[in-house]
């Protein structure tokens, strides 16, 4: 290799995306849209001048300014009404809910306004807006920091609900989310907000909404999780192959609407399914998948469907939470249970 091969191979070295985190790639998603599109603002508490609390926001007010980077008062009411009036108005507000338990005074403007106005207006108007919302446990956080309430928003007609499990994935759906125009609640699952990086161009390049990714090939039996859980997930497939047993890996990505023929898909092959994801189990939204292999794919069931879920109860403090969250082993057990039973 003569010089100046070499010193080309050094500048295109240089000039490589670096491999950022989950949380930096919804900083990397918020700082371009912010950049092409002057009706893209954001709003909450702490998010100015502090960066979050998490530090998703992080420079975005040095760069934006007050007028695109808002602090508002410690009052989430007052947060989900202005986002709602923002984004009615041809705005596109990305607000933040701090942490998942905060949401819920909120609620009222999400379901009666947000979720409704396409509806109620005959299309006149829409509210293209983002709420983003730091999730679930594993964080050793208190009470209200740590909840998994993601099929509360699933019930609700007219909104997308959409979470994220790697740094590309959380650039490309929140490109999605900021460009929709309807309502989108974009749940970041916090406890691997830093746990890995990737490779993700700043490219402005969004990825699909309201599919599901098959990130592993399979044909004993299909996992199905969604957010954080997609480590554990990811981590029982390599276990199960050690033992011989071929798990397909499917992170559902977007809750509502369902990409429910990925799903069924992957059954047809597998015969076999678990559901897992860390929020209660009794009306958690993998009752909903299950309902819908019942009702839609029986005959193309070998076994049972098990659900590898949180208990149900309020997620503890950190001294038991980790025994609450769903593990590996207890996914390589439930897999195991699906393979004997038929």
């Amino acid at each position: 290799m003569n010089k100046a091969e070499t010193m080309t191979q050094i500048d295109s070295k240089a000039n490589a995306p670096a491999a950022i985190t989950l949380i930096e790639a919804v900083t990397q998603a918020l700082a371009y849209e912010m950049r092409n599109d002057d009706r893209v603002l954001v709003l909450g508490e702490d998010v100015g001048v502090n960066g979050g609390v998490f530090r998703a926001t992080a420079g975005l007010h040095a760069q934006f300014g007050s007028g695109r980077v808002l602090d508002t008062p410690l009052d989430e009411t007052t947060i989900a009404g202005l986002t709602v009036g923002l984004a009615s108005q041809g705005m596109r507000p990305v607000a933040e809910a701090q942490f998942d338990g905060f949401m819920y005074p909120m609620v009222d403007h999400i379901v009666c306004h947000a979720a409704r106005l396409r509806y109620r207006t005959r299309g006149r108007l829409t509210c293209p807006m983002v709420l983003r919302v730091p999730w679930g446990g594993g964080i050793r956080a208190p009470e209200h920091h740590s909840e998994a309430n993601e099929a509360i928003f699933t019930n609700v007609p007219g909104l997308r609900v959409v979470m994220p499990s790697s740094p590309q994935r959380a650039y490309g759906l929140l490109l999605a989310a900021i460009r929709d125009p309807d309502p989108v609640i974009y749940f970041e699952p916090k406890r691997i907000y830093r746990a890995y990086k990737e490779i993700v161009p700043d490219d402005g390049e969004a990825l699909p909404l309201d599919v599901c990714y098959v990130l592993r090939d399979g044909t004993d039996v299909t996992l199905v999780t969604w957010g954080a859980q997609v480590k554990e997930c990811l981590e029982a497939a390599d276990k199960l192959a050690a033992e011989g047993i071929s798990a397909e890996v499917i992170d559902v990505a977007t809750l509502r609407p369902l990409d429910f023929d990925t799903i069924a898909e992957s059954v047809s092959r597998t015969g076999r399914c678990v559901i897992v994801h860390e929020a209660p189990k009794t009306a958690g939204f993998g009752a909903e998948i299950a309902a819908r292999l019942a009702e839609e794919s029986m005959y193309d069931l070998l076994a049972p469907v098990e659900r590898v879920t949180g208990y149900d109860t309020h997620i503890p403090l950190f001294r038991l939470e980790m025994k609450y969250l769903p593990s590996v082993e207890r996914i390589v057990t439930a897999a195991k249970r699906t393979l004997a039973a038929g």
